[in-house]
């Protein structure tokens, strides 16, 4: 299979088990970046929150991907399956920087950035209300555990189906249904307020 022609027809599972066989320049592999390569940054970027986070965590994404390039089972389409990859990283990378943060933040730090906001944008504006909406729906996900975020944002960012979710979050739909309808409780409780 010399001809990218040939490489551009196939379906993201016959690459994956092509890329399987290749060795560290394979064209199987490549063909899968580029075809993916945006959608897992925007992934990275909704779970991670910055454009440098995203860079960063994209990159791992696809070094963990090439090292792991034998693991696709095929039991699922492999986009829900590199997504799960992308999620993993992430929420791995968050936690550890998490603690990075800890260990290095001063307590007195931490206590003014976590204190309310107080300075608004004028609600007139239409352009200052999508921020002010925006920062409110940052800020109640952001109040969210890590996987519980990530579901969310899975879910309702990207437009996963139950059956794809299940199969990110190593879980079964109806357990995730749950867990989404406990989450939305949650936080129109906490918009509520």
């Amino acid at each position: 299979m010399g001809d990218d022609g040939d490489i551009a027809g196939l379906t993201d599972e016959a690459l994956a088990a092509q890329a399987a066989r290749e060795g560290s320049d394979g064209v199987a592999f490549t063909a899968l970046m580029d075809r993916h390569r945006d959608r897992v940054w925007r992934v990275c970027w909704r779970l991670m929150g910055s454009e440098h986070d995203a860079d960063d965590a994209a990159q791992e994404v696809f070094v963990r991907l090439f090292f792991d390039r034998g693991r696709f089972a095929g039991k699922s389409r492999y986009s829900t399956w590199l997504h799960g990859v992308a999620i993993r990283t992430c929420l791995a990378l968050r936690r550890s920087r998490s603690r990075r943060r800890r260990r290095e933040t001063p307590e007195s730090v931490i206590a003014v950035e976590s204190g309310p906001v107080t300075d608004r944008a004028d609600p007139q504006s239409s352009a200052a209300g999508a921020v002010d909406a925006a920062h409110d729906v940052e800020k109640l996900l952001a109040g969210l555990d890590e996987e519980d975020r990530a579901l969310v944002l899975m879910k309702f960012a990207e437009g996963h189906d139950y059956e794809a979710l299940a199969e990110m979050f190593d879980s079964t739909p109806g357990a995730l249904r749950m867990r989404v309808s406990r989450i939305r409780e949650r936080l129109a409780g906490e918009s509520g307020r």
